[in-house]
């Protein structure tokens, strides 16, 4: 099965390389695209779900590695948020992908 980076710009500007069992996640971000904080989380947490359970398909268990990376995004997201009312919502980029 493929596995992938995809590198992603958080709001404070630091990137991070978030890693995926599957290549499901080129079917949900796009290169380049300024995500909301919040849709970003969506959406990265839904495709690597559909990641894990291509994994659980083929292998008979879901990737432990996949759910963390959701964990681990949903926990740097909520570091991202500002303090007081934004003016606008905190958008993160996606980079690039990687396969590997």
């Amino acid at each position: 099965m493929p596995e992938m980076r995809f590198i992603v710009r958080w709001p404070d500007g630091h990137q991070t390389a978030c890693y995926s069992p599957s290549l499901v996640v080129e079917d949900h971000l796009a290169v380049g695209t300024r995500y909301p904080l919040d849709e970003f989380v969506r959406t990265s947490a839904a495709a690597l779900a559909v990641a894990s359970d291509r994994v659980a398909a083929r292998y008979g268990f879901a990737c432990s590695r996949a759910l963390a990376q959701i964990e681990d995004i949903r926990l740097e997201a909520a570091r991202q948020v500002p303090e007081g009312a934004p003016t606008e919502p905190p958008m993160v980029t996606v980079m690039g992908f990687e396969r590997l």
